[in-house]
C-alpha cells in the first residue's frame, strides 16, 4: 500500500510565509517514502471548521511551485472540478505539470459539487447530469491530446476544432487519471471504463461502505471488461490530533485487508513537520504489511 498526503489548509502560524512552509512540507515528503502530494482544487477555503476567507491557493499554480521544489514525489489534484476551467485548459495544465516535473503528475478530476463556491466566485457549476457529461468528455479530450490526435473533437458538452497537445506528457503513456467521487451509477462506472484510480472515503463504519463501493466497482469492471486490479484504489483518511504512527499503521493494515491499494492522509489544519513525520514513520511499515499479505495470498 502506498502512502500519500493531501494538503487542504494553508493557514500556518502568523509570521510564517505560505511559500516557505509549503516548500518545507513538500521537501519532507520528497525526502521520505511518501508517494504523492495532492492538493484540493478549490478557490476558497472549505476545510471543515474553517472560514471561506482563510487562505486558499489555486491548485495548478501551486503544483508547479511544488514541482520546482521537489525531485521525486508525485503531484496532483484531489480532484479538479472539470467545469471550473475550460477542458483543454485543464488538460494543458496537467500536461504542463507532467512535463515540468519530469513525469510526476496525476490527472485528478471529478464532476464538482460546491455550489456556494461556484456562485461566490462566478465559475460554472451546471446541473449534475451535465457535469458528468463534461467529466466524460474531458477524459476523452485528454486522451486525444495526449495521443497527438488533433482531429476535430465533438463530445456531448465539449467541442474543439483542433485540440493540439504539444508537448506531450513525459509520463508513460500519460499522467494517471484519478476520478474522484463515489456515485454508484455514474462515477464508479466511469472509473471502471476510463480511470487509472478511484478515491473512496474512510468512514467510521468498520469498513461497511468501502466493502460495498468496492463491490459496485468490481461489477462495473466486469461489465467494462477490465480487471479490478487495473485500478489503483485510493482511500482518504484523516490523521487525528497527536495520533501516533502505530495507530495509523494499524488503520492502514485494516484498509489494505479490504482491498485498498493507496492511503491518502489528510490532517485537520495545515501540515507541520511533526504531523508529516508521523506519516513518514508509518509509511515503510505500511508497504511491508501490504506486501506480506499479498505474498500470503
Amino acid at each position: 500500500m502506498r502512502t500519500s498526503i493531501a494538503i487542504t489548509n494553508f493557514s500556518w502560524s502568523a509570521g510564517s510565509a505560505i511559500e516557505a512552509e509549503l516548500a518545507r512540507i513538500a521537501r519532507i515528503a520528497d525526502d521520505t517514502g511518501i508517494d504523492t502530494v495532492f492538493l484540493a482544487d478549490h478557490l476558497v477555503q472549505l476545510e471543515p471548521g474553517t472560514e471561506p476567507t482563510e487562505p486558499m491557493l489555486e491548485a495548478y499554480t501551486t503544483l508547479g511551485y511544488l514541482a520546482a521544489s521537489t525531485t521525486r514525489v508525485r503531484l496532483g489534484t484531489l480532484v479538479a472540478a472539470v467545469t471550473m476551467r475550460p477542458p483543454a485548459v485543464l488538460v494543458k495544465a496537467a500536461t504542463t505539470l507532467d512535463v515540468l516535473s519530469g513525469g510526476r503528475a496525476w490527472f485528478g478530476i471529478g464532476a464538482g459539487y460546491q455550489q456556494d463556491e461556484a456562485d461566490g466566485m462566478g465559475v460554472p457549476l451546471p446541473p449534475t447530469a451535465e457535469r458528468f457529461e463534461w467529466l466524460e468528455d474531458t477524459w476523452r479530450l485528454a486522451h486525444r491530446m495526449w495521443s497527438g490526435d488533433d482531429a476535430p473533437f465533438s463530445g456531448k458538452r465539449v467541442h474543439a476544432t483542433r485540440p493540439l497537445g504539444s508537448p506531450p506528457p513525459v509520463g508513460t503513456p500519460h499522467p494517471p487519471v484519478l476520478v474522484g467521487g463515489t456515485g454508484e451509477t455514474k462515477t464508479l462506472r466511469l472509473v471502471a471504463e476510463y480511470a487509472d484510480a478511484c478515491n473512496l472515503p474512510d468512514l467510521p463504519d468498520d469498513g461497511a461502505q468501502l466493502r460495498h463501493k468496492l463491490a459496485v466497482l468490481a461489477r462495473h469492471c466486469v461489465a467494462a471488461g477490465r480487471p479490478l486490479d487495473a485500478i489503483d484504489k485510493t482511500v482518504s483518511t484523516r490523521l487525528a490530533p497527536d495520533e501516533p504512527a502505530a495507530s495509523l499503521l494499524e488503520r492502514a493494515d485494516a484498509l489494505a485487508a479490504l482491498g485498498l491499494d493507496h492511503l491518502i492522509v489528510f490532517t485537520r489544519g495545515p501540515w507541520t513537520p511533526q504531523t508529516l513525520t508521523t506519516v513518514a514513520a508509518a509509511t515503510p511499515a505500511i508497504g511491508e504489511l501490504s506486501a506480506a499479505r499479498h505474498d500470503k495470498e
